[in-house]
């Protein structure tokens, strides 16, 4: 497969439907929780499309208008114009990620993108050009959507026959790269059927477009070969759950803001202070990388998913890994923050993260020394006695924390906030009136 050339503009896109012999564009976009939303017009109707964008019901999208004021406008970012590399060649099929409008074609406040895109403005507004993210995404193979019947028994970095999923992968990283996404590497993961596709850092913008298509080419990757992809954060009791480890970094330029090659551990302030501020937000934030009952069942001591709210310039148990830094490679220097699953809406994540680290800088959060020590080694007592916070436990305490939070009320502003609470509120007292096989099993022949 050719790799994609990225149109730029208006006119390169209707050059491109031409020549690919584009029949249908699919126009994306997500709702408030991250689920990739579509329709499609034909090529006919495409410029009109492209010039004034097209309307919706945005009352019928989960989290967007209320019925009584529920016209929307879906505005086609030329940028992102690409040919679907699954579908047939021959009247092609393309997408476009859209911003939402309101009908008077300013951003709509719901819309998740405008938030990154506002969290940004902020960045600029502090001097910075670039906010890098490169996030790795785990996921699952199973036989199908009904059950966990897994593919293979393989384990991290497996070459064997274990590695059912070797072919899978190859036509993912094909059809991702096909669609002007750069990928790095990709591997079995810890867990029997586990996988990760990394794809290299960019701009935030675009890598959370990048991640919510990435989604959507796993998917209709093992559609292809009779299997079915998910991101479930905790599918199978007693393995590892799926994360989506993001690395950051602040860029003015070409330079890399993170890095200071005359301080000790590399670090400049900036990145200290941007740490800083990841750490003190980060239980606010919770409910936000971490958006679904089921994140808590992989937030668990023992799994590799860190809990202990600390960082590490290379211990994998903290929160935030700092990966060593190798001289020569400056632009390198980041932050990763392991936390955050794959659920999660990206563009919500990537400015809940940043607008936390913002604030560090600007406020000049004083960062904790780092812990190198095995944080699942210490005892309650000793990491109570270090200061060290965990995350909370489920997704009802995270949102009684994210409630009172004014930095989360600012980075998602007033509509969004309102939104996301009642939505995970609701999502919570559903999941409280289960009764579960353990809670039969243990209670029912003793009760």
């Amino acid at each position: 497969m050719a790799k994609s050339t990225k149109p730029k503009t208006k006119e390169d896109v209707l050059k491109l439907v031409k020549e690919k012999d584009v029949k249908f564009i699919r126009f994306w976009f997500t709702d408030l929780l991250g689920q990739v939303k579509s329709f499609s017009v034909t090529e006919s109707e495409f410029k009109g499309g492209l010039e004034n964008g097209m309307g919706f019901d945005g009352s019928s999208i989960t989290g967007y208008q209320d019925i009584e004021e529920s016209d929307m406008i879906a505005m086609p970012d030329p940028s992102t114009f690409q040919i679907l590399p699954w579908r047939p060649k021959e009247k092609a099929v393309a997408r476009v990620i859209c911003d939402i409008l309101n009908p008077d074609k300013t951003p709509y406040e719901g819309d998740p993108r405008y938030v990154l895109k506002r969290a940004l403005k902020r960045a600029k507004k502090m001097g910075y050009d670039h906010f890098y993210i490169g996030p790795e995404l785990e996921f699952f193979y199973f036989k199908s959507d009904t059950g966990t019947e897994v593919l293979d028994k393989g384990g991290y970095f497996d070459l064997t026959s274990l590695d059912v999923a070797s072919d899978l992968r190859r036509e993912t990283v094909l059809a991702l790269e096909e669609m002007g996404i750069h990928v790095e590497y990709s591997h079995h993961e810890v867990a029997p059927s586990q996988h990760e596709v990394d794809m290299r850092y960019t701009d935030a913008l675009k890598m959370a477009d990048d991640v919510i298509t990435y989604k959507v080419v796993v998917k209709e990757i093992a559609n292809k070969f009779g299997v079915y992809a998910t991101f479930m954060p905790k599918p199978i009791f007693g393995e590892n759950g799926s994360g989506m480890h993001t690395h950051q970094s602040l860029f003015k330029g070409n330079k890399n803001t993170f890095h200071d090659a005359k301080s000790k551990d590399f670090l400049s302030e900036t990145a200290h202070r941007y740490i800083a501020g990841l750490l003190k937000h980060s239980r606010e934030i919770c409910s936000i990388f971490a958006q679904t009952t089921n994140s808590y069942k992989r937030l668990v001591p023992g799994y590799e998913a860190p809990v202990y709210i600390a960082w590490s310039r290379r211990n994998r148990s903290a929160l935030i890994r700092v990966p060593l830094y190798h001289p020569g490679q400056e632009k390198a220097t980041r932050c990763e923050f392991r936390a955050s699953d794959p659920v999660c809406n990206p563009y919500l994540t990537f400015a809940a993260m940043l607008q936390a680290g913002l604030d560090g800088i600007e406020k000049k959060y004083k960062v904790p020394a780092p812990m190198e020590k095995n944080l699942y080694h210490l005892t309650d007592d000793e990491r109570k006695e270090k200061g060290i916070e965990t995350l909370p436990e489920s997704l009802g305490h995270a949102i009684s924390i994210t409630e009172d939070s004014e930095l989360v009320k600012k980075t998602l502003g007033k509509h969004i906030f309102k939104r996301f609470m009642e939505l995970k509120k609701k999502e919570w007292d559903e999941y409280r009136i289960q009764v579960s096989q353990y809670e039969l099993d243990k209670y029912l022949p003793v009760s």
